[in-house]
């Protein structure tokens, strides 16, 4: 039996060859980072028609001809920014809403100061929610707009059109929690056992910063090693690069949560699971479910680990809707809004979707001018029936008043 021998030419040779292919991705990686690079966010144009307090609601500009007699409303949650679904031209839900002739809003929730941390569910969804969607009703002259929802706003969605049914035409949920009696996902499993009055009482609202750590531990293999071996991976390749530096200015573009929705978000929620079981009050009124019965058409990830499949899936058991549809996509929490694959099914599945439910919605009557109303970039925004915060029996910020002059010039965000 003759004693097998070491190619130690061949992984001389080997080890030569990756040598070179190191150094030659090392030159091509340093001209691309010291080369011009292209990550704006957001780029497709809107102008801001209406603003309260940090709350700002955007109109996109169209690129075709408007072929939905009804807006679509995107609320997107109050974690990051609402950029994420206009990351980049050619990757970008709101290009393709727009390119299929979709009369476009989205709310930007700002960036909440101290005084913010006193607003809760009611607040947010009687108080801000409903007061653009009035606004966008007032401007269109309709009694009903289409919403959509995103993850905490998609809940968000779900309580304000069973609380204002007569407003809502059709819905759209996804990546939404509404079961969170589930050990699926590990950020149920915290929720269910943090202290969030000993976390409130000590930040206020809860840092992003704080926020985005935790995010970062749910799987820190994956996002805190593998992320970055492959950016290293990919370093010469400037169009990876460019879209790697998008994702991440957005991860870290995050505000702080308001500390009273932080609270009554997890209490009610995560804890108490009451949105399901129809126990939730906001307002002083039950939200009942059953009185969604406008057509809902809900989109969930399968491989989603922030908001897993047993979170979303159910709620169409409990509504009162006999127009109602799961969607279940193979992706996870993010890659339903900016991966390019999934984009195909997402984005045109709603559009259709809305297109067959758009009927020619019934006209209000003629809106009467206010004498003195707040202007907003591009138009006048009707405040005059603006709604004050909920009087709570804890210390709250004074109610937000009225502001007399125009607001600052829209900028990108």
């Amino acid at each position: 039996m003759t004693q097998s021998k070491i190619p130690v030419d061949l992984i001389l040779s080997k080890l030569v060859e990756e040598s070179e292919k190191v150094q030659s991705r090392a030159k091509k990686g340093s001209e691309v980072l010291l080369g011009e690079l292209d990550t704006e966010l957001a780029k497709t144009p809107y102008d801001v028609v209406y603003q309260e307090d940090r709350i700002k609601l955007k109109h996109y500009r169209p690129r075709t001809e408007t072929r939905y007699h009804t807006p679509l409303l995107v609320v997107y949650a109050l974690i990051n920014r609402e950029t994420m679904l206009d990351l980049q031209p050619g990757r970008s839900v709101v290009e393709r809403f727009l390119d299929a002739g979709i009369d476009l809003y989205m709310i930007d929730w700002g960036y909440p100061t101290r005084k913010d941390r006193f607003f809760g569910l009611d607040d947010h969804i009687n108080g801000y929610m409903d007061n653009v969607i009035d606004f966008i009703r007032r401007q269109h002259e309709i009694d009903k707009i289409n919403l959509m929802g995103i993850c905490m706003g998609g809940t968000f969605s779900v309580i304000y059109s069973a609380l204002h049914p007569e407003k809502i035409k059709n819905l759209v949920t996804t990546v939404t929690p509404t079961n969170f009696d589930t050990k699926k996902g590990l950020l149920h499993v915290w929720m269910e056992h943090i202290d969030v009055d000993r976390v409130v009482d000590t930040f206020g609202n809860l840092p992003a910063d704080v926020m985005n750590f935790g995010f970062l531990l749910l799987n820190p293999a994956r996002l805190m090693i593998d992320k970055y071996v492959g950016f290293m991976e990919n370093l010469d390749n400037q169009q990876f690069v460019e879209n790697f530096v998008r994702m991440d200015k957005w991860i870290f573009d995050s505000p702080d949560l308001p500390g009273e929705v932080f609270r009554e978000f997890v209490k009610y929620c995560y804890q108490g699971n009451m949105l399901l079981n129809n126990k939730l009050e906001i307002g002083g009124r039950q939200v009942d479910l059953k009185k969604l019965t406008m057509p809902l058409l809900n989109i969930y990830g399968k491989y989603d680990h922030l908001v897993p499949p047993e979170a979303c899936e159910t709620l169409i058991n409990h509504v009162g809707s006999g127009d109602k549809k799961n969607i279940c996509l193979d992706t996870g929490h993010i890659g339903i809004y900016v991966s390019s694959k999934y984009q195909e099914a997402f984005a045109p599945e709603i559009a259709n979707w809305l297109k067959e439910r758009d009927k020619i919605p019934k006209k209000k009557a003629p809106r009467k001018k206010s004498a003195a109303p707040r202007k907003a970039t591009g138009v006048n925004a009707d405040t005059s029936k603006k709604k004050p915060i909920a009087n709570k029996s804890k210390p709250v910020a004074k109610p937000r008043p009225a502001k007399s002059k125009a607001p600052s010039e829209p900028t990108k965000p």
